[in-house]
């Protein structure tokens, strides 16, 4: 069997976990593994100078243990599934044409090295600052935002994140969050189910 990793970062509320759902949705032997689900307790995240929560950075996220789970998957992707509940695709011993596909999503999986070393297919959904103040404003966090939270942390630490992962990563695919998700979702799908093609012509 092969394996393809696929990386969806991007801004918060740029549209990662609709791209990400899509996308597990149409591909099969596909699961998602979310950067959303290792934050560390609230308790142990820092304050700045603001009062404001440190979220937006690696040191409040357990990423080694994202890294290992990404290396379970990779060591048997069959097991992992059934682990989460989903069915592969039947195989045979002979069937080494059979793909697996792991969709890595999240706002800093392009940040951290171990991570993005692991990641062969990289798309980054970005949208307008007003968008995005729109829509974190629109949704309920816990715990929720405190006042002038995405102007004096959010948006400053996303700016600051990108740069920094532009100045480490090649080979993104930049992709515009208003188009529509059914194009957004037909053109990433195209693109890794080539991937997933040449994959399978390899020896």
């Amino acid at each position: 069997m092969k394996t393809l990793v696929v990386g969806v970062g991007g801004m918060t509320n740029g549209g990662k976990s609709t791209l990400s759902g899509s996308l597990h949705q149409q591909i099969p032997n596909s699961c998602i593994i979310a950067q959303d689900s290792y934050f560390k307790d609230e308790s142990v995240v820092p304050e700045d100078n603001n009062g404001f929560k440190q979220y937006d950075t690696l040191d409040a996220l357990h990423m080694d243990t994202m890294v290992s789970d990404v290396d379970l998957w990779r060591k048997d992707p069959e097991s992992f599934l059934r682990q989460r509940g989903l069915n592969p695709e039947p195989t045979t011993p002979s069937d080494d044409k059979q793909v697996f596909v792991l969709i890595v999503e999240g706002f800093l999986i392009f940040n951290y090295r171990p991570l993005n070393e692991q990641i062969d297919k990289r798309y980054f959904m970005e949208i307008p600052y007003e968008v995005c103040k729109r829509r974190r404003s629109s949704r309920v966090y816990t715990p929720p935002d405190p006042p002038d939270y995405f102007d004096g942390y959010v948006w400053p630490m996303y700016l600051k994140n990108r740069q920094e992962m532009e100045s480490m990563v090649s080979g993104i695919a930049y992709l515009d969050g208003l188009k529509p998700k059914e194009e957004l979702l037909a053109a990433v799908c195209k693109d890794v189910y080539e991937g997933i093609e040449r994959l399978r012509e390899k020896d």
